[in-house]
């Protein structure tokens, strides 16, 4: 058996060489933290590389990502797809080996890591939701669930905000499989952190109510095994392993200083580091003894072999509960959901009700919630006004993490990259919400979620200046353009009770990424429609208000300002003008359409066109074209009572009228 060294070395000379070769990328953390890599991955990770999908894997996350030839080796060393033509070919056009880690792309790598905290976050989601699926499924003597979150953070990591947001809400959880390695090697980009970060980071922890393990020598594989058997001791509190660690480790002339930390080495200095390490090994090249001291393929089939006949047992002993977990784990919804989620809109039709879309949220979430037990719902501790709690909710706490309701405090930023890494562990569909406003709080979150095309549903409610006295502090103008831009988001506006139960029902079937579900406070007039209308929602756009012949012009809107649109129309029609109103609640989905029904919808030989909708305008010209008009905001709101903002701001029938016959003029 090759000395652990000798294993650890094998990280840094891939690392030194993928980076040199490819002229670009970060050598110094992969080998700084190569030793405790070499441990964790070889003494105690619980995985198998030819099943990366295996769900009682331990989640290994890699929050610093920067370093990414870290995890790229680690990969392949232990035996996953990732040949070693993937590592030569390091942040290269289409390789599996970007410059950092994204989902998707290597087998093996858990979640897209870059923007620093988020992966620490994601991996705080993957405890939570390992904690309340063992508490769900777990009976005595059946243990199915039963897996560790491990993370590898950086002073960067700490830096951020979102690190106090996840890891004080990991304390208070009680997330004892989570175990985080600090790689304190008082070194970032600029150079030694003593000069912006002097923060006491295991008072800090302690703090949080999290186990912290000080003071490790993260280049001393028996300190750093230790470490790791005390971690895993501790049953509730989450553990910090604070591991020393010099950045760029073995190149003698540039080792613990920022001159290693974003830049290849050299040839000089590789060269020197191979003689310096006794790495007599061209580069790329590994000899078959390491390969073989790191092949963790044996191990990792036994251990999945044991769990499925574990499962085996559970299934013969609650073959209910073993079907339900294997449903959930495989991402698929109840068979019936669809039919009975139909149903439920066909009854909203039917029922007619004029209220505010936060409420017909909470509505639809009354009704689908007991179709779906894999719902884990939240709020950043505006539940009473997101109403987001249904009636069948009961909060996830440090005594009994069975429920399905998070409390996530006010941490939007916090609360929306956990939600990603409960979406990436499986077995839940995560939901959260906050006011749209403060969607910019979690903005980065928001993008990570649409880059990974996760099935996480993130809630905005108070939509609008409509929300009124609370001013423009609170109002969003420019935030529903920013969802709209993000790729692979669905972002759904609806003007009443049907089109949020549609909403909901969409979000929740969409598998492959993430929805923004953005709803009113004010109430909103029910729509009559025909039930092929009612089907038609669900295409993202369709015509509600139709006229006799060819539309001589046609109305847009969204949200609380459809309502507008069908009195203006209503009012132009009985003038004998022939006007279309098309509702659009989700223009990402209807931009998805084949192109006949987009034409169809907005005929392209109709130029007079008018959206109405109370955020900004430049989002709309897409559909009303350059000569159309657009009826929205242009500056921030003010602090008055929504009505008179609505008048102050021209989202009045008579102000629709009047753009309406200004355009209808131009033609």
């Amino acid at each position: 058996m090759p000395a652990r060294s000798d294993l650890a070395n094998a990280i840094r000379a891939l690392s030194m060489d993928a980076v040199q070769r490819a002229n670009s990328g970060h050598p110094g953390a992969p080998m700084g933290m190569a030793d405790i890599a070499e441990v964790l991955w070889n003494d105690f990770l619980q995985h198998n590389p030819a099943n990366p999908q295996w769900p009682n894997r331990d989640r290994f996350v890699l929050s610093n990502g920067h370093g990414s030839m870290l995890i790229y080796s680690l990969l392949h060393l232990t035996g996953y797809d990732l040949p070693m033509a993937q590592l030569q070919n390091f942040r290269q056009l289409h390789s599996l080996t970007p410059g950092h880690p994204e989902y998707g792309y290597a087998p093996g790598v858990e979640t897209t890591t870059g923007p620093l905290g988020q992966g620490l976050s994601n991996a705080v989601g993957m405890a939570l939701a390992e904690r309340v699926l063992g508490a769900q499924f777990n009976r005595p003597g059946h243990e199915v669930i039963t897996h560790h979150t491990y993370v590898f953070v950086g002073d960067g990591c700490l830096m951020e905000g979102i690190s106090h947001e996840a890891c004080s809400l990991a304390g208070t959880l009680g997330l004892g499989k989570l175990i985080a390695f600090y790689d304190d090697n008082g070194i970032s980009i600029d150079g030694e952190v003593d000069g912006w970060f002097t923060d006491d980071t295991p008072a800090r922890f302690r703090a949080y109510g999290w186990q912290v393990l000080s003071g490790v020598d993260g280049h001393d594989p028996a300190a750093v095994r230790t470490a790791i058997e005390e971690a895993r001791a501790e049953q509730v509190k989450p553990t910090l392993i604070c591991c020393k660690t010099v950045i760029g480790k073995g190149a003698p002339n540039k080792q613990g200083s920022e001159s290693c930390h974003g830049a290849p080495l050299g040839t000089d200095e590789v060269s020197a580091a191979r003689q310096a390490l006794g790495w007599r090994h061209e580069p790329f090249v590994i000899p078959e003894d390491i390969y073989g001291g790191w092949d963790a393929r044996p191990a990792g089939a036994v251990r999945e072999q044991a769990w499925e006949q574990a499962m085996a047992d559970y299934s013969e002993a609650f073959p209910e509960l073993a079907a339900e977990l294997r449903r959930r784990l495989a991402g698929e919804l109840p068979a019936e959901f669809a039919t009975q989620a139909q149903a439920w809109v066909e009854q909203c039709q039917a029922e007619g009700q004029s209220i505010a879309s936060r409420k017909a949220s909470q509505n639809s979430l009354n009704s689908l919630g007991p179709l779906l037990p894999e719902l884990l719902g939240g709020s950043a501790d505006l539940a009473g006004s997101n109403l987001t709690l249904w009636s069948g909710a009961r909060g996830v706490t440090r005594e009994d993490a069975s429920g399905n309701y998070v409390y996530y405090g006010v941490r939007e930023f916090g609360m929306s990259a956990i939600m990603n890494g409960i979406a990436l562990h499986g077995g839940l569909v995560p939901y959260g919400a906050t006011f749209l406003m403060f969607m910019e709080y979690a903005r980065n979150a928001v993008r990570m979620a649409a880059l990974m095309k996760l099935r996480t549903i993130f809630v905005y409610t108070h939509d609008s200046i409509g929300l009124g006295e609370d001013g423009p502090t609170h109002q969003p103008v420019e935030q529903l353009t920013a969802l709209r831009a993000t790729p692979n988001l669905h972002t759904w506006r609806p003007c009443d009770t049907v089109e949020s139960a549609v909403s909901w029902k969409a979000a929740l079937e969409r598998s492959h990424g993430p929805t923004a579900l953005v709803f009113s406070r004010q109430s909103l007039a029910h729509q009559e429609r025909t039930p092929d209308q009612v089907a038609a929602i669900a295409r993202g756009a369709y015509i509600l208000r139709d006229c006799e012949q060819h539309p001589e012009l046609i109305l847009l809107a969204t949200g609380s300002e459809l309502q507008l649109a069908v009195e203006a129309a209503q009012r132009l029609a009985a003038a004998g003008k022939q006007v279309r109103v098309v509702s659009m609640p989700c223009a990402e989905l209807f931009m998805e359409q084949e192109a006949a029904y987009r034409e169809q919808v907005l005929p392209s030989d109709v130029l007079a066109r008018v959206a109405v909708e109370a955020g900004h305008t430049d989002y709309w010209y897409k559909f009303v074209g350059l000569d159309g008009r657009v009826i929205g905001m242009t500056t921030f709101g003010e602090s008055a009572p929504a009505a008179d903002l609505m008048q102050h701001f021209g989202f009045t029938v008579e102000h629709v009228l009047a753009v309406a016959e200004e355009v209808l003029l131009e033609e």
